[in-house]
């Protein structure tokens, strides 16, 4: 019961002090912040589309999993294919719809609508406050984690055209997007420093959760969390000198685990594990300009996962097995790239997952070690507002599962990718 008054009683202090500050106002000193013509929120489309190509068929490429990493049951896929380059062929990947304001001279507001071929969902919904005092801001609704370098950013704004590997492995496709507050602070330094943490929710399916379980007979039953589950902290700097620019940053997640595999079914394979989870990372990105058009980026993160509490399975006639479970796993992922004329970008990216160990009952279980991806990209953009973009992958990382052991299923993929935008909008964030 703490939980929840504890949120409360952090976003109301940080509402109070939002009012106390001195208001930002939309226009000049002498304008009226309420004008009608100040609030007509902006709006813009982003639509991705893309051709695939692989060396399996899809019912081949969709059974595939990343050992210790997928989530898999006799009913249910092993990874996450709802992201982009879903099928062979021609692929419709989404469309994003994004509508923000300036609310009045306290808040903005800022919607992401996502749209696939069958579905539509609220992406993100969130509003922030236009002045703290002492250099705080708070964030408050449905939005993507700060977590990391990548997690913030949307999939338009990648520089491939799918999520590095260990993102996908802790978080799923959809990255850390979750529900919740977030406050920051901009420490007084010469050179940029932010503080920030927030609360969420926990929901996320490949590493927290918060729906519980039961196996058929009754006899192990995890209730369901009222949340917040989850707390994220991190601390992000940056340090320009001449034409070289450096970003750092150090994150920490930790929440309870509520993972079902289908265990109320009572199927073979049926499962769930409930404990807690610990996620950090670090990552760093130099920005070299050779001009104003030019220029060379190195980026990499490296994650560490670790987690441990109570693994059940189903065992058939003898009902539902329970172990201690114990799990450490890790993962980085590199790459560079590069803009050499005002329309032509490329770049490599390594991806690993490196660490994979898994524990129930103190015996470690038999999953691969050393997972690869190998990925090269070409773009052109006509415009700020278009890119084409071609990319290739070199995926060893899938394995098929059989009869009890895992065969190594290499992928090879080829995508042609479309991007747009129309509307107005904003400057991504560097």
């Amino acid at each position: 019961m703490k939980k929840p008054f504890t949120v409360l009683y952090f976003i109301w202090s940080a509402l109070i002090l939002s009012y106390a500050a001195p208001a930002q106002e939309p226009g000049g000193s002498g304008s009226n912040p309420f004008a009608q013509a100040k609030f007509v929120p902006d709006i813009s489309l982003v639509m991705d589309a893309s051709y695939t190509l692989r060396n399996h068929r899809d019912a081949v490429y969709q059974s595939l999993i990343l050992p210790g990493f997928s989530s898999v049951t006799a009913e249910r896929p092993a990874l996450d294919h709802s992201g982009v380059n879903n099928r062979q062929g021609f692929n419709f990947n989404y469309a994003e719809l994004v509508v923000s304001s300036v609310v009045d001279p306290y808040f903005d507001l800022f919607v992401v609508c996502d749209f696939g071929e069958d579905t539509f969902g609220i992406e993100e919904a969130y509003f922030t406050t236009r002045r703290l005092a002492w250099g705080l801001q708070l964030k408050g609704g449905k939005f993507l984690s700060h977590f990391g370098r990548l997690n913030s950013q949307h999939s338009h704004q990648w520089d491939f055209a799918d999520a590095p590997m260990v993102y996908a492995a802790f978080f799923g496709e959809s990255l850390l997007n979750e529900k919740g507050v977030r406050l920051t602070w901009v420490a007084p330094f010469d050179t940029y420093c932010m503080f920030g943490g927030e609360f969420l929710q926990g929901e996320n399916p490949m590493s927290f959760g918060r729906s519980g379980f039961s196996d058929p007979s009754g006899a192990a039953i995890v209730k369901e969390s009222d949340g917040p589950d989850l707390a994220v902290a991190y601390i992000k700097t940056s340090y320009d000198w001449e034409t070289l620019t450096l970003l750092g940053g150090l994150s920490y997640a930790s929440g309870m685990t509520r993972l079902n595999q289908g265990l109320e079914l009572g199927a073979p394979l049926s499962q769930a594990d409930y404990g807690r989870t610990h996620v950090a990372g670090i990552d760093l990105t130099i920005k070299y300009l050779f001009d104003s058009i030019r220029y060379l980026t190195a980026q990499a993160e490296y994650l560490s996962r670790s987690r441990q509490g109570n693994h059940y399975h189903w065992a058939g006639e003898e009902g539902v097995v329970i172990q201690r479970w114990k799990s450490r796993q890790a993962g980085f992922y590199g790459q560079l790239v590069g803009r050499f004329t005002k329309r032509v970008r490329a770049g490599l990216r390594y991806d690993l997952l490196h660490s994979n160990g898994v524990e129930w009952d103190h015996v470690r279980q038999s999953y691969p070690e050393r997972l690869p991806r190998l990925s090269a990209m070409v773009e052109y953009n006509p415009t700020e507002f278009s890119r084409l973009r071609i990319q290739y992958n070199h995926d060893t990382s899938r394995y098929e599962p059989r009869a009890g052991r895992y065969v190594r299923k290499p992928v090879h993929e080829l995508a042609l990718q479309i991007n747009l935008a129309i509307g107005a909008h904003g400057a991504h964030a560097f």
